[in-house]
């Protein structure tokens, strides 16, 4: 059975974010994908500490979809070196998991 995994990105802006989430939806790399922000993050970036505003895209998809869910992400994005962090679903509904799985293996 395919492993499902939630991915996590980050930007800069509501729309970016909401642009990310759709594009990926749209090409069936995510089943889901939710927005929240905005978060204060706090990082590490060219020898100084930076804070800046940010908005979360959490991205529900499979493991098989997860390597051009990754490149899309990259392609599209504007950060540099953009966050990209896949987990593990470990646990889920039996429903839940089988509509995302159908839904990520249509395209």
């Amino acid at each position: 059975m395919t492993l499902a995994l939630t991915v996590l990105t980050t930007t800069d802006s509501a729309e970016k974010a909401q642009e990310l989430a759709r594009g990926a939806v749209e090409a069936r790399l995510a089943a889901c994908a939710q927005v929240s922000g905005p978060v204060t993050s706090v990082y590490h970036w060219q020898n100084a500490i930076e804070t800046s505003q940010e908005w979360q895209v959490l991205f529900k998809t499979t493991e098989t979809c997860y390597d051009a869910l990754e490149a899309y992400l990259t392609a599209k994005h504007d950060y540099e070196t953009p966050e990209i962090i896949a987990t593990p679903v470990v646990r889920g509904s039996t429903a839940y998991l089988a509509w995302l799985r159908k839904e990520t293996s249509a395209r």
